[in-house]
């Protein structure tokens, strides 16, 4: 039995989420492959001129990747930071943040998730 998954472009399956809004949400993998949901990575696709998140908080560790464009990222301290492509930020869960497509492109970002255990 092989010790890997291969999961296929067609294969990703997209969903919805309350406070993303102007986006397009894409699970990368089945939750449950890794260890019953230990890790979810998942890519976000943001629309130009507003897409993002509402300021909000998600109880799981996260990481954001930005992969293109430009994204707005405003955390619980009320600092604005501009992310671009290859920059990346932690969130420790239960914190409140949001983001922002402030580019003239699609901005993808790859999150990964660790939900509490």
């Amino acid at each position: 039995m092989a010790k890997y998954k291969i999961t296929k472009t067609d294969e990703y399956y997209t969903y919805e989420l309350p406070a993303h809004n102007e986006c397009k949400l894409t699970r990368l993998h089945d939750p449950a492959d890794v260890e019953g949901g230990k890790l979810i990575l998942s890519r976000s696709h943001f629309l130009p001129a507003g897409g993002g998140t509402d300021f909000s908080t998600n109880a799981a560790e996260s990481i954001y990747y930005v992969a293109k464009g430009k994204l707005l990222f405003k955390g619980e301290d009320g600092q604005e930071t501009l992310l671009e492509e290859g920059d990346s930020v932690h969130i420790a869960a239960n914190s409140p943040k949001c983001v922002t497509n402030v580019g003239v492109e699609t901005a993808i970002m790859l999150v990964i998730l660790l939900p509490a255990q």
